[in-house]
């Protein structure tokens, strides 16, 4: 089976239209139901493409710091821990900016309408 790589898996694209379909206002036509739920889709496609990006990061880290604890080679632990801090931090904002823009999104179209 032959996708390309901007084709969202049928499983994303029923979130984004159940999405679409609950925060549709009365008098929405289905085409503007529809490209709301596209923009859904791009953000849902963009979040987990990200969430790959910082899994392999993390699994580079991660084997990176194995690799030299099997070297014997100690490493400092407060630095270590600095960087989980910073990472965990950095995840924690990512699903609230994304939902604040989508909001915005939102509450612009309907000013526009």
């Amino acid at each position: 089976m032959n996708k390309t790589p901007h084709s969202p898996s049928p499983e994303t694209q029923a979130e984004a239209m159940q999405i679409a379909r609950a925060t549709q206002k009365p008098g929405q036509t289905k085409e503007q139901t529809k490209l709301i739920a596209q923009g859904i889709q791009k953000g849902i496609e963009l979040y987990k493409k990200q969430q790959k990006a910082k899994a392999r990061e993390r699994d580079k880290l991660r084997k990176k710091q194995l690799k030299e604890k099997t070297t014997s080679n100690p490493t400092d632990p407060a630095q270590s821990e600095q960087t989980e801090v910073q990472t965990a931090a950095s995840q924690s904002r990512l699903p609230w900016i994304l939902l604040l823009l989508s909001w915005a999104g939102f509450i612009g179209w309907h000013f526009i309408k």
